[in-house]
């Protein structure tokens, strides 16, 4: 089980999971934001299949543009995301996302879990999120589970 306020972060070798770094700073990622009231088991069974999905090299010949995947568990709400390479390789990013929702509607997925996993994937640009004025960031893509 995950631990409460706790960030989990796995990347490729030597990327840091900082957007300041060369790798990362031209970026995006996909976000998956898991509500409070739907909090452990799901965040576990999201955060399992996203983890295993990238290791085990299932987003093809789009895993290069992957750096990384990163968990925020907190008691509002969490996250979970994969970090892209390039917010403008807007063909990569898509495929990436239509991948990541393929693994989440999952059947296999532990059935004692609710669906659907999540509402909407967002893809979202490292430089908006970074220097956002507002509490919100406008998502380049956005994709729902029921499409």
């Amino acid at each position: 089980m995950l631990h409460n306020t706790c960030d989990y972060n796995v990347f490729k070798e030597n990327i840091q999971p900082m957007w300041e770094v060369p790798e990362n700073a031209n970026g995006g990622r996909w976000l998956i934001t898991i509500d409070k009231s739907r909090h452990h088991d799901l965040l576990d069974a999201v955060w399992l299949e996203v983890l295993l999905a990238v290791i085990g090299d299932q987003f093809g010949k789009y895993t290069d543009d992957i750096c990384g995947i990163v968990v925020n568990i907190r008691n509002k709400g969490s996250k979970i995301s994969i970090w892209t390479t390039n917010a403008s390789n807007d063909e990569s990013n898509l495929k990436i996302g239509e991948i990541l929702k393929q693994k989440l509607i999952n059947p296999e997925i532990d059935q004692k879990i609710p669906r659907p996993l999540f509402d909407m994937l967002r893809y979202e640009d490292h430089q908006e999120v970074q220097y956002k004025s507002s509490s919100s960031v406008r998502a380049k893509f956005t994709i729902s589970s029921q499409e």
